[in-house]
């Protein structure tokens, strides 16, 4: 059984023991993780989502995380400025491992559903903040504070 998923603007075709470089993921090493994006599943019968299969999903294993290629960007302004600049790129990737297809009851799992980090950025700034704990009020504000009330 195959599945096609999206995830992190690109989509993969994978099956079972399928060992993954995606996007990176708000995940650590060993944890289980779910794709809900899936975009077709194969087997002996094939289902092509609209634009999404209803209930499938794709489970994994994060391995690790890691750090792709060095890309060059070099920069070099000919005649007359004579200056270059070089910049170097390494994108920050999750190795994760296929573990099964699911073609129905992904809701029903209980693994954590994949999410970048600029989700997780999101959510948490979204989040309820703790409530503040006030600080004592210092002594010779107290002081004078009691003295006023008393007046």
């Amino acid at each position: 059984m195959f599945a096609v998923l999206k995830t992190g603007g690109k989509q993969y075709k994978v099956q079972a023991g399928d060992v993954l470089r995606v996007e990176k993921l708000a995940a650590n090493a060993g944890d289980k993780i779910q794709f809900n994006e899936i975009l077709m599943v194969g087997g002996e019968t094939v289902t092509l989502g609209v634009p999404m299969v209803a209930g499938a999903a794709v489970v994994a294993e994060v391995i690790d995380q890691i750090k792709g290629e060095k890309v060059i960007h070099f920069v070099k302004r000919r005649r007359k400025h004579s200056s270059q600049r070089t910049k170097g790129h390494r994108q920050h990737l999750t190795l994760v491992r296929v573990t099964e297809v699911l073609a129905t009851g992904a809701d029903k799992s209980g693994v954590a559903a994949a999410t970048g980090t600029a989700d997780a950025r999101r959510a948490a700034h979204n989040a309820e903040a703790a409530p503040a704990v006030e600080a004592p009020a210092k002594p010779k504000r107290a002081k004078k504070a009691a003295e006023a009330a008393a007046e």
